[in-house]
């Protein structure tokens, strides 16, 4: 079994519901689990959040519908 990884996969403007549809679906056929999507409803970022494998995150890494990629974890701020 493949290693996997949990990224933010955020798309370049103008990329439709229907091209990330099909990227979505790509993940979750490597073996990968499209957790939340973003462009959806209060459209906060253009992508979605997932859980793909390290095998197929090449394949992701600089397509040209593709803004950025970054690893998905936990932010924290503190007030002064």
């Amino acid at each position: 079994m493949s290693e996997t990884g949990k990224f933010i996969v955020v798309f370049k403007d103008g990329v439709t519901s229907a091209q990330i549809d099909d990227y979505a679906s790509k993940v979750n056929q490597a073996g990968g689990d499209v957790k939340d999507r973003f462009d959806q409803g209060a459209g906060i970022l253009n992508g979605f959040s997932a859980t793909i494998p390290t095998s197929f995150l090449g394949n992701l890494q600089g397509d040209d519908l593709i803004s950025y990629i970054e690893p998905d974890g936990v932010v924290t701020t503190q007030a002064l």
